[in-house]
């Protein structure tokens, strides 16, 4: 079992003990974003550290509500 730190630009996401290590390309999600391991890192026999790459977030254009369509009274 290994202590497994995540970081994205040595910002820290998310720590977990694993059974497995990912490895170097894997694709991950971690919190509802997808990313891919850059680099793991041994800092010694129980702790990892893996620099993660997550993917942008394009959240859509706010529509603007017609209401010229609506009845006014």
């Amino acid at each position: 079992m290994f202590n497994v730190y995540f970081f994205e630009n040595k910002n820290p996401l998310l720590s977990q003990f694993l059974k497995r290590v990912p490895a170097v390309g894997e694709a991950l999600t971690i919190k509802g974003r997808k990313g891919t391991v850059s680099t793991v890192t041994n800092i010694d026999e129980k702790n990892i550290h893996v620099q993660v790459i997550l993917e942008n977030v394009n959240k859509g254009k706010v529509t603007t509500v017609d209401n010229s369509k609506k009845k006014r009274r």
